[in-house]
């Protein structure tokens, strides 16, 4: 079971509460947790990657155990600690701004 913790905006949009669970295929990598999120929540679909492209949007981060995996391969495998459920996977939006 993977855990996922959205940006309150993005559960509002959703109509979730808390964090997300998930169950993806193995190999669980972040495209497989991203493909079950849009599934599960359709309304997600293009704001956390491009709906053609499906890259990664310029403002969207992914952290998980103390670690940006926003520029990693989304195919890398996740995090032991992720995957198990120890420790979520952070969806964050980045600040910016003068």
């Amino acid at each position: 079971m993977i855990r996922v913790t959205l940006p309150a905006q993005l559960r509002i949009l959703a109509h979730i509460d808390g964090e997300v669970r998930l169950d993806p295929a193995p190999p669980v990598t972040l495209r497989a947790v991203l493909d079950e999120l849009e599934d599960r929540y359709p309304a997600l679909r293009g704001t956390l990657r491009d709906h053609t492209s499906r890259r990664r949007r310029a403002f969207v981060r992914f952290f998980a155990c103390e670690r940006d995996l926003s520029h990693d391969s989304p195919d890398a495998p996740l995090p032991d600690a992720v995957t198990n459920g120890t420790e979520p996977l952070l969806v964050v939006g980045a600040m910016a701004g003068g």
